[in-house]
């Protein structure tokens, strides 16, 4: 028996962000883009996560084929601590000094969405930023060696994952628990519902 139709392309490889809209309920399509996701001097990092996930949602946008000529949303995350965005970790010793850096404090992570619907020439663009602060208890060095040893911070803006085992790290949260792994679902329903896609219409997770 054949599952609902897509509703909807998300323009992403994550396996979260899919996990995340298959929990609300919303059937889609894959389709993985390539942009530049290098930062410009001196940009705001809500400026910057809003910028990336607006270019992949329009590289995906303009391939109606690809697509399947469905509405497209995209997403983008970055952990900021004093300011500064922390990336995926390349390195074990990369990972262990952003994770030292977060130790013991509070760092902010921030998601953005970008919905693009409407004719092919002319999309109506949607888009939200989710602000969420993360506290970590302490860590040290070779608990951070470790977890990258585990591998599960590879691919990870800040070099962890909160739904993982990085979760340990994790002594409080205010913000967006979804918006933090990677796709805020409250600001996600709310973009979906202003352009008329429905939640609930896929199979229960």
């Amino acid at each position: 028996m054949m599952g609902p139709a897509a509703v909807l392309c998300l323009a992403s490889a994550s396996p979260r962000r899919r996990e995340l809209l298959h929990q609300i309920g919303v059937p889609h399509h894959v389709l993985v883009t390539a942009v530049d996701e290098s930062t410009r001097a001196d940009e705001p990092a809500a400026d910057y996560v809003a910028r990336v996930a607006l270019a992949k949602a329009l590289a995906a946008w303009q391939d109606p084929q690809a697509r399947r000529n469905l509405p497209v949303l995209a997403a983008d995350t970055t952990v900021v601590r004093d300011g500064h965005m922390l990336g995926k970790p390349a390195t074990r010793a990369e990972c262990v000094t952003m994770l030292l850096a977060l130790a013991g404090r509070t760092h902010e992570v921030l998601t953005a969405i970008a919905l693009l619907t409407g004719p092919a020439a002319a999309p109506c663009v949607r888009t939200g930023v989710a602000r969420s602060q993360v506290r970590f208890r302490a860590i040290d060095a070779d608990e951070a060696g470790r977890y990258w040893d585990s591998g599960e911070p590879r691919d990870k803006a800040g070099g962890y994952a909160i739904q993982g085992r990085g979760a340990v790290f994790v002594a409080g949260l205010s913000g967006s628990y979804s918006g933090v792994m990677g796709l805020p679902l409250f600001e996600t329903a709310g973009l979906l519902g202003e352009a008329g896609i429905p939640v609930w219409t896929g199979p229960a997770p």
